[in-house]
């Protein structure tokens, strides 16, 4: 069978869970503020400064690996696929519950068909 999307581009949105195990919390967020003081950032136009923003990733390990996992390269020499943004952030504690691939429950831990008899919406929930 011929794929009807083969001609014209189309957008995908990649959902993933990544568990890291941090052994060295002062290398990663030494490599973090590295990056950051070599960023091309014009601190000008932001509302805070480099010292402040170098304060908050020391602060949190969380904030010091999401910045700087590289998303991009989960799909580096794909042929076909190109990147376009995203973003990702760490959190600490146990994972949040994710469906199963193909599995219909929500994140929310629900039937989505049992939304309304809930009351739950299942659309863009952040905790």
């Amino acid at each position: 069978m011929e794929n009807p999307h083969a001609s014209t581009p189309f957008a995908l949105h990649l959902y993933c869970r990544v568990d890291v195990l941090v052994t060295d919390a002062e290398a990663l967020t030494d490599r973090a503020v590295a990056q950051l003081r070599d960023a091309d950032v014009e601190w000008r136009t932001e509302d805070d400064d480099l010292e402040s923003a170098v304060g908050e990733l020391r602060g949190s390990v969380a904030d010091s690996l999401g910045a700087v996992v590289d998303i991009g390269r989960l799909i580096e020499g794909i042929p076909g696929v190109e990147f376009r943004g995203g973003w990702c952030r760490a959190e600490p504690g146990p994972p949040r519950e994710m469906p199963a691939p193909g599995s219909r429950r929500s994140s929310l831990g629900h039937d989505p068909d049992d939304a309304a008899a809930t009351g739950r919406g299942v659309a863009s929930v952040d905790h």
